[in-house]
């Protein structure tokens, strides 16, 4: 039974089916990475345009605009959606309806834009190895625009009107000084269009709502009406402006928005003391509003899951836990939802309630819950050259990456396989999935003496991989302006306002990022080549070379030797954990001090995504016991069933690593039985595994509390579980929704922990 926190009821059953109708059909497939191919509800086809007329008119004012420059062309194409597209204000929702959100302008700006900006990069590197390293899913290079956080502070203070007002006065200032460049005012006339055009949107959706007569009209449109004459005044306005503002730039364009909020509690709290004190809202109130913002989220179905964050601690080490933190986790909870997925950034300052709240939620089965440390977040950031009080407020977004308030703007990354380079030492550099060399011609494995010469082939051939790898995508940066600039994103920003320039054009530091994948498989194979050769000489190179490159059949004991491996990572192992230490060390420098393409710092994130499952397709057997295509470790967390001495163990080893060097981001996947914390000392249990693994030096933590029995039990009848969801990289996702596969590999974890 559902818990209640709340004196009303926060939502009706008939308006919550109503908003999980509003995207997609409940009723219909869906799939989480397509999400925006979805409509639900129909819209009023007098407030719009059909799909189809929306495009026929996108097709004729792109072949009028095909000589203009890029920000004309997407300024244009943005406006004509944004008084185009059909609109709702209905009643059984608080927050409006937006039909045309599947980022349609992309067949005339990003889709054709990046594809030549690829054919530059590939021109200018010649003989660059990026289809060979993509084909054999040893290096996975792209654009980023799935990582923005607009400058919420602006946004509260401003709103829409007010970035428009703000962005005419520093165009103002710079032609007084005489100071404006061509590109600046061309920057100023573009941005401004979509300023302009928002400001009209929110004006368009203010005229129908006052057409309404339903119970929730006049709220609607009063909040409205103060967006368009201004800042939001209210708790309600300023979620109406995130929603709007939300639903614009991930659906027209094209930046993902990944966090709600300077910390959602933080952004909102202002506004809710004002609410309270003056009498305008309740406590109640505040909370159904909240309750119906979040299920537009859960509604929308982003199989990455659309993060926010509570909590934090100032510069001066006081906590930002207020009220409504604990509010907002009340309505997450009574919801019983699992996106949007919630990150908490914790340190020694923020209130042991607070946190214990959150546990007893992931032992209720909210496992949509991330912490992150911030005495980490702190010392990474400042490594990367921020202040200390730049550092101590930084974002937390996507699943859990680390970035400073509206000064830095990710433009590239790369995920790399740690796997990979292990396979290129046992051919010599040739890739027999990719069906060519794409390695270094290293000696023949069968010709190592020694356990230090496999391992410095290994070395070397990762070496040459992240180098060659970092050609191609230093000259894709160099387009990323042309490919999708950031006008919108940039109107929020006060250094990009002030210089009128682009914000993934220098308006602030463009950053990229550097994900490494497979990394405890990794360290698990190279341990299993020094121990079952050189260690207790079990086997050979040679035969070693045989059994992987047959998929382990025939060599079934050899296989059952190298699962059984004493040094594996998660064990807290003394010669795994040096070598994890020296593995991760060793890709850090890679990028210490290295600039990318705009003279941006380059950023390690030991992250997988779903690259552990896709990139582990494309690697074959590996030494340490894996087969072809077997799923590699993701994150900082072991291979799957192998951290099989507890909890403490796997930290320990994690740990071991200074994971302050992933100045972008570290998460460790934590997986307990149920039964580690069961009842009322439960919450205690998981708060001091949390303090151990912050004490030592972690960086962001997941938990995953299964029993195996029921998830035998959930794949052999998914009908019963029809809410059970697992934390997979950063996100989570139901359990009926996960492969086969997937579910094999989740019973194989659980069942290594209980025994």
């Amino acid at each position: 039974m559902q818990k209640r926190f709340f004196n009303c009821e926060l939502i009706s059953d008939t308006d919550r089916s109503f908003i999980e109708n509003k995207y997609h059909r409940q009723d219909m497939p869906f799939d989480g990475k397509q999400r925006m191919k979805y409509h639900g509800y129909d819209y009023d086809e007098s407030t719009g345009l059909s799909d189809a007329e929306i495009m026929l008119g996108l097709d004729e004012l792109a072949k009028k605009l095909e000589n203009e420059h890029h920000y004309k062309i997407k300024s244009e194409l943005f406006s004509y959606i944004l008084r185009s597209t059909r609109i709702d204000a209905n009643e059984h929702d608080y927050f409006v309806g937006f039909y045309t959100w599947d980022r349609v302008i992309d067949k005339h700006t990003v889709d054709p834009w990046q594809r030549e900006a690829h054919e530059k990069a590939d021109r200018a590197v010649g003989n660059s190895k990026r289809e060979d390293f993509s084909d054999g899913g040893t290096v996975w290079a792209r654009l980023d625009f799935d990582h923005t956080v607009p400058d919420w502070d602006s946004l509260a203070e401003l709103g829409f009107v007010g970035l428009l007002r703000r962005l005419d006065e520093s165009y103002s200032d710079a032609k007084r000084r005489g100071e404006l460049s061509e590109k600046q005012e061309l920057f100023y006339r573009c941005t401004r269009r979509e300023c302009e055009a928002l400001v009209d949107f929110t004006k368009r959706l203010y005229a129908l709502s006052l057409t309404k007569t339903h119970a929730k009209a006049a709220l609607v449109s009063e909040s409205l009406g103060h967006l368009c004459e201004g800042a939001p005044r209210t708790t309600y306005d300023m979620l109406q402006l995130m929603y709007i503002y939300f639903m614009v730039s991930e659906s027209v364009e094209h930046y993902q928005v990944r966090s709600l909020g300077y910390g959602l509690d933080g952004t909102l709290y202002p506004f809710y003391k004002r609410d309270i004190e003056s009498g305008r809202f309740t406590r109640e109130e505040i909370a159904r509003f909240i309750a119906y913002f979040l299920l537009q989220f859960s509604a929308i179905g982003n199989f990455w899951g659309q993060p926010f964050y509570l909590g934090g601690t100032r510069a001066d080490g006081t906590t930002e836990v207020n009220e409504l933190s604990y509010l907002i986790l009340d309505v997450y909870e009574e919801l019983g939802i699992y996106n949007p997925k919630i990150q908490i950034k914790a340190c020694r300052a923020t209130p042991k309630d607070f946190v214990l709240k959150a546990l007893k939620m992931i032992i209720g089965g909210s496992g949509s819950i991330v912490f992150c440390n911030e005495d980490i977040v702190v010392k990474s950031l400042m490594r990367a050259g921020a202040t200390y009080e730049e550092a101590a407020s930084a974002i937390i977004k996507g699943c859990y990456e680390y970035a400073l308030r509206a000064k830095s703007i990710g433009i590239s990354f790369n995920t790399f396989n740690a796997l990979k380079p292990i396979s290129l030492v046992f051919s010599s550099g040739y890739d027999k999935v990719a069906g060519k060399l794409v390695g270094l011609q290293t000696p023949s494995v069968e010709s190592f003496e020694s356990f230090e010469a496999f391992y410095s082939a290994y070395l070397a051939q990762f070496d040459y991989v992240i180098n060659e790898s970092m050609k191609w995508i230093y000259e894709a940066e160099k387009y990323i302006n042309d490919v999708n600039p950031t006008l919108l994103y940039a109107a929020t920003i006060p250094d990009c306002v002030r210089q009128l320039r682009d914000a993934n054009d220098g308006g602030v530091t463009n950053v990229s990022d550097m994900l490494l994948n497979g990394f405890g498989t990794a360290v698990d194979a190279l341990m299993a080549v020094y121990e079952l050769v050189f260690e207790k000489g079990v086997t050979t190179l040679a035969e070693l070379k045989r059994a992987i490159d047959s998929n382990w059949i025939g060599f079934e004991k050899l296989r059952l030797r190298a699962l059984r491996c004493e040094h594996k990572y998660g064990r807290k192992d003394r010669i795994s954990d040096y070598y994890a230490a020296a593995l991760h060390n060793f890709f850090a420098s890679h990028f210490v001090g290295r600039k990318n393409a705009h003279g941006g710092n380059i950023e390690y994130e030991l992250h997988s995504a779903l690259t552990f499952i896709e990139q582990g397709k494309y690697t074959l057997a590996t030494p340490d016991g894996r087969r072809d295509g077997d799923e590699v470790s993701k994150n900082a967390s072991a291979t799957v069933g192998m951290d099989t001495r507890g909890v403490t163990a796997l930290i320990h080893s994690a740990t071991s690593l200074d994971l302050s060097l992933a100045d972008s981001g570290a998460c460790l996947d934590c997986m307990l039985h149920p039964s580690s914390v069961r009842g009322e000392e439960g919450a205690e249990i998981l708060y001091g595994i949390l303090n151990t693994y912050f004490s030592l030096g972690g960086a962001s933590i997941q938990f995953n509390i299964f029993d195996a029995e029921m998830l035998i039990d959930a794949q052999a009848h998914p009908e019963k579980y029809k809410n059970l969801q697992v934390r997979i990289s950063g996100w989570n996702v139901l359990w009926s929704n996960l492969s086969r596969a997937e579910q094999d590999a989740y019973i194989l974890r659980a069942q290594s922990i209980a025994e």
